[in-house]
């Protein structure tokens, strides 16, 4: 498990992380989402230990993670800016991976390097970004550590590749319990894969939750009423969080569970109904407008 406990992260006169307490149990996979500036990408380096915390501690399975190597030993942090030796080839990050990383399985770095057709005798300046960012995954994948932090993964592969490589993060994590952190501020690249979610807004956690659970307790319903009274038991009933009209459709979004609102809903016997999932971001909208948050300001 990995704790984070009321962690603080100044630059200068920016404060990159304001407080921040949340916990990533093992086996699942963590999306850390929020916009650029939000203060993904400093919480990330902190939890690999690059950046000691100003306040608070972070802890890699009950050991501090700062200047600690059998802490270290079990992460392995892909940046945004990815780094290579200028010149260098796969082989020669390969080299200096497995003296970091005991572990590191070169049988399977190779294997996946056929199916993925990347040359590792090519120099890594000639490769693509995405060719990059494919390179950097498929280390952390061969390192063979419990916890994969990722910052901005997707970005920059195509759609094949992307599903490639999260049914790649998913084999991982049922043959040997890999822990992925994906950060990231496209919640829809998230959605399919993440169990669990964090939002960061201005250094702070507005929130961590299960993403199943946040999904079963609240749907959207479309609707036509057959007389204003009846939206009006609907709310007595349930918690609205949100309401859009259009023309005669009116678009609910209800706290609660599916077969709650259905039995509740039928028994007004609306001229037309219909009730659906939420996406990420529609659950993530309603929470946070909860808590006071315009949503459509912080995630694009």
């Amino acid at each position: 498990m990995i704790e984070i406990r009321n962690v603080k992260k100044r630059f200068g006169e920016v404060q990159a992380l304001a407080g921040i307490t949340t916990e990533i149990a093992e086996g699942q996979v963590f999306g850390l989402v929020g916009t650029n500036g939000a203060g993904k990408s400093t919480l990330l380096r902190s939890l690999c230990g690059i950046y000691r915390p100003d306040e608070g501690e972070i802890l890699i399975d009950g050991e501090p993670v700062y200047e600690n190597p059998s802490a270290k030993s079990k992460v392995f942090f892909i940046s945004d800016d990815q780094y290579f030796f200028p010149g260098g080839t796969p082989m020669d990050m390969l080299r200096y991976y497995e003296t970091l990383y005991p572990g590191f399985d070169r049988e399977r770095f190779f294997s996946l390097m056929d199916a993925l057709k990347l040359d590792p005798k090519r120099k890594v300046s000639t490769f693509s970004k995405g060719m990059k960012k494919q390179l950097s995954i498929l280390y952390g994948v061969s390192a063979k550590t419990k916890y994969f932090l990722c910052d901005e993964t997707f970005d920059g592969l195509d759609p094949v590749i992307r599903q490639a490589v999260k049914r790649l993060f998913i084999k991982e994590m049922e043959e040997r319990k890999m822990t992925p952190v994906i950060a990231s501020h496209n919640l829809r690249e998230l959605e399919d894969i993440c169990e669990h979610v964090g939002l960061l807004y201005q250094g702070g956690i507005l929130f961590s939750k299960d993403l199943d659970s946040m999904k079963l307790g609240m749907f959207k319903v479309q609707i036509v009423f057959r007389e204003a009274e009846d939206e009006k038991r609907i709310a007595e009933m349930f918690e609205v969080v949100d309401r859009e009209q259009r023309g005669s459709l009116l678009t609910l979004t209800i706290r609660g569970s599916r077969t709650e609102i259905e039995t509740a809903i039928s028994a007004q016997t609306p001229v037309f109904y219909e009730v659906l999932p939420l996406t990420l971001e529609e659950i993530f909208i309603s929470e946070t407008e909860v808590l006071g948050y315009d949503f459509k300001n912080i995630i694009g």
